[in-house]
């Protein structure tokens, strides 16, 4: 049975790109928000704003996920503000290139933060998720890459490795919190919404081209996809791909 998602709370870290359409489709639920942002202030108020308007609880905080007090603190002010929650859904995330000539300790230690970052909102939110009740007492969702597991592309080894450890502490959370009614998943995108920096020339034929489908991941599939996992009470440990294809293709920049 789908488990019905109106008036529920969910802890949503990352508001720019697909973390903007997931809040928007968690909110057409009627999911109470509490939206965490690092340095997208703009941003994070303008989604705020809208979704405030959708549902009957709101949060908005800064965090800076690398600081266990920063992510401690975040889960008592989302629980406060709503009421309680269960899910969370983690997007927050940056995408470094890091060509082979570049790379050194620094290049390594800021990739490896995000990974450092989704654990411990891991670790806390499953401390709280634990508390609710129910046999399905919430879930846990990150965010990974679709070459993190065995396809990896070029210029990106510190990120790809960071989101492949990810990916194995997706499995590992999993096996962990099963026994206590905590879900855990991954959803692994492939190329989705063109980085400003990059034209839509250079988008098309050095990336889009590689995907079967010959289209770029679709964030809004992301979303209805992330929506479908928390009305799961089954589905656990899995690293989902959404990237039209683009791992069918093998490796390569």
């Amino acid at each position: 049975m789908a488990m019905e998602l109106n008036n529920t709370g969910a802890l949503l870290l990352g508001t720019k790109r697909i973390g903007e359409r997931v809040a928007m489709r968690l909110a057409t639920e009627g999911v109470n928000l509490a939206i965490v942002y690092r340095r997208s202030k703009d941003e994070a108020f303008r989604l705020h704003a809208t979704v405030s308007r959708l549902v009957q609880k709101t949060a908005l905080m800064q965090a800076d996920l690398k600081e266990e007090e920063d992510v401690k603190r975040i889960m008592s002010e989302a629980n406060e503000s709503l009421g309680g929650f269960r899910y969370v859904i983690n997007l927050a995330s940056d995408y470094p290139r890091d060509p082979l000539d570049s790379l050194d300790s620094a290049t390594w230690d800021r990739a490896m933060s995000n990974a450092k970052s989704s654990y411990l909102v891991a670790v806390h939110a499953s401390r709280q998720l634990v508390q609710n009740e129910g046999p399905s007492r919430g879930h846990i969702i990150m965010l990974g890459d679709w070459a993190a597991g065995e396809t990896p592309y070029t210029d990106y080894l510190p990120y790809l490795t960071a989101k492949a450890a990810i990916q194995f502490m997706t499995r590992g959370f999993a096996a962990e919190l099963a026994p206590k009614g905590v879900q855990v998943n991954t959803i692994a995108p492939g190329p989705t919404m063109r980085p400003p920096e990059i034209s839509e020339e250079n988008w098309h034929n050095d990336v889009i081209v590689k995907t079967p489908l010959n289209r770029e991941s679709s964030p809004d599939d992301i979303a209805e996809l992330i929506v479908t996992l928390l009305k799961s009470e089954t589905i656990t440990g899995e690293i989902i791909r959404v990237d039209s294809g683009r791992h069918l293709s093998g490796p390569g920049g």
